[in-house]
């Protein structure tokens, strides 16, 4: 029997993956149409494989909801329970690897140092970049592997009776499993972070710098250089909170500490359900060619509106 609270929440992560999917459409659409006919820019390359990441990972974190609601005694099975734990991971972690990516991207267009290291990367950015894509799959394919091999058995361990096995031996259990699964997660999560801090890091130091010669020059305060450092921070950091949270949420759904269906699980479904559809928004309204799919929908709906009443 579901509570008043298990239900809102549960409409709140529809509705949210909903959205999410609606946000990557528009982004897959509007980077998808700007390649045909004309040379496939990296920072298009990077949006297409980061929203079809997120799109097929909120697509999958629906349907493994609603098997788990709907079809309970199928669902834990030992094989279809792993199957879709380890696709799940798959997919989050890529869209993580592929948002990273979009972060050090345009930090490294948008900041500017003399170094030449720096100088020969700036240069190169655009052509190594399909091949860090790749890369990223595949490390995010090896890392969701070994949790494939554990998962059944962490879920086993954390939900056996207690008269199976004893209550003392249950908590070790319990603390080895969740330890390995935190380990596995941050196989997985933890080069992505890395990437995050040196994007963040890369724009403040450039910030900085660029700051301090315009009042050397005696410049004002209102550039096109300063605005671009500034909303490339914005969306990094923006995206750090949505990561981190999405983290914490992942790390406490796979280690089993609440229980199936309640209001702790279905919290951290819906908290993981906003963070890449948040960070989609954010993308959306930062960039002027996403954003105008939107405002022209909501223009022909109004005429549409209009039409019809008059």
């Amino acid at each position: 029997m579901f509570t008043v609270f298990y239900l809102l929440f549960l409409t709140i992560a529809i509705i949210e993956s909903i959205a999410g999917l609606l946000g990557n459409g528009i982004i897959l659409t509007v980077s998808s149409t700007s390649c045909i006919g004309s040379k496939i820019l990296s920072s298009d390359m990077i949006m297409i494989f980061l929203c079809l990441s997120r799109f097929f990972l909120q697509s999958w974190l629906m349907l493994d909801l609603f098997l788990s609601l709907f079809c309970e005694a199928s669902y834990y099975q030992e094989n279809l329970f792993v199957i879709f734990k380890t696709v799940f991971l798959f997919l989050s972690y890529s869209s993580l690897w592929f948002a990273a990516w979009l972060s050090v991207f345009y930090s490294i267009k948008v900041a500017s140092f003399t170094q030449s290291i720096f100088i020969w990367l700036k240069q190169r950015i655009s052509s190594l970049m399909p091949w860090m894509l790749i890369a990223s799959s595949l490390f995010s394919f090896a890392t969701s592997l070994p949790f494939a091999w554990d998962v059944y058995n962490v879920q086993d361990n954390i939900t056996a009776p207690l008269t199976m096995t004893n209550s003392s031996e249950r908590r070790v259990t319990t603390k080895d499993r969740v330890f390995l699964l935190i380990l596995l997660c941050n196989a997985g999560i933890a080069l992505p972070l890395i990437l995050f801090g040196f994007s963040s890091v890369l724009l403040i130091r450039s910030l900085s710098i660029h700051t301090r010669e315009m009042k050397n020059n005696a410049t004002g305060f209102r550039d096109p250089s300063l605005e671009a450092h500034i909303g490339a921070i914005k969306s990094v950091f923006s995206f750090l909170i949505f990561y981190v949270t999405y983290f914490i949420s992942l790390v406490l759904i796979l280690s089993s500490i609440f229980l199936p269906f309640s209001i702790g699980e279905i919290i951290c479904i819906a908290v993981m359900a906003v963070c890449p559809a948040g960070h989609s928004m954010v993308l959306i309204w930062s960039n002027p060619k996403f954003r105008e799919v939107p405002a022209r929908i909501l223009q022909h709906a109004n005429c549409h509106v209009r039409n019809r009443y008059m």
